[in-house]
């Protein structure tokens, strides 16, 4: 059950970026540079469509988490990227190509095995605040670095920085999810009087915004791909260094379920990396200075 909501997930959440990036190519650009432009999105019909597929996908994913492990959930939203090609090409026109389509089916096999390997049990709800306190500074650490010195390429580029930081917050508000839906068990004032919530409302919003501005290059592979990649990769690593999730099958059953993930984001890899023939590059000169202000 807990593996069919997360699929579930994953093509809202694919179904969300399509059509939050259609929105957002009305648009002349989506800056964090220019905040107004990212109020203008509220104005487009397809970007609140998409937002409304995003928060659908966000409770299907909290009522996986909620009946599975983090380090098993987290890995199956890759096929994120899998939905979003062909949505692309209808939606938004988005070149895919061999590449893309080889990525695809990589992450699909890559998937398949992992699940059938892969068993993580026992684990625990929750981690110590000091453990939180040293995971969350070291992602804040990572994605000031990429917002700082990553993003001064093309488009693609923007994208796929934008992308991976937007994939490391929703990784960790994943993460967070487990300990605030285990105090909205008890009750809606003990949910309220603990950080976790806070974090996780704070960790969302900020990646909900980063990716706006990824999804607002064009660029729709790159942008699902990164977020693909670095959202299973945050998760899986709080999942097992925090909440003490573990492998419960025997090794070589362990070895193949590794093999099976690293495939997977080999394969959304590829993607990322691959041309994309979607929204062509800005050529004037003040649109091509928006778009380096990103």
């Amino acid at each position: 059950m807990a593996a069919s909501l997360a699929l579930v997930a994953a093509l809202c959440f694919a179904l969300a970026a399509t059509l939050q990036q259609k929105g957002a190519l009305n648009l002349p650009t989506i800056s964090l540079a220019q905040p107004a432009s990212l109020l203008r999105l509220v104005g487009q019909t397809m970007w609140l469509l998409g937002t409304v597929a995003l928060l659908t996908g966000y409770v299907f994913q909290a009522a996986a988490l909620d009946r599975g492990r983090l380090s098993i959930i987290q890995p199956l939203l890759v096929t994120t990227v899998v939905f979003a090609l062909p949505l692309g090409y209808f939606l938004t026109r988005q070149h895919v190509g061999r590449r893309e389509v080889l990525g695809a089916a990589v992450i699909v096999l890559g998937l398949g095995c992992f699940a059938y390997f892969g068993d993580p049990a026992g684990g625990n709800e929750n981690a110590p605040d000091r453990e939180w306190a040293i995971a969350i500074g070291a992602i804040v650490l990572v994605s000031v670095a990429l917002l700082a010195y990553g993003g001064r390429g093309g488009l693609s580029a923007k994208a796929a920085v934008y992308g991976t930081v937007s994939g490391m917050l929703f990784g960790l508000s994943a993460a967070l999810t487990k300990p605030t839906l285990d105090y909205l068990h008890e009750s809606v004032g003990t949910m309220l009087s603990h950080w976790e919530a806070y974090a996780l409302a704070v960790a969302g919003v900020l990646g909900f915004v980063l990716q706006q501005v990824s999804l607002g290059t064009g660029r729709l592979a790159p942008s699902v791909a990164t977020v693909s990649v670095a959202n299973p990769l945050v998760g899986i690593t709080i999942g097992v260094l925090l909440l003490d999730e573990r492998f419960s099958r025997p090794t070589w059953h362990v070895a193949l379920a590794i093999v099976g993930l690293a495939l997977a984001l080999i394969g959304a890899v590829v993607i990322s990396l691959a041309h994309e023939g979607g929204r062509e590059p800005v050529a004037s000169g003040e649109e091509t200075a928006a778009a380096a202000a990103t």
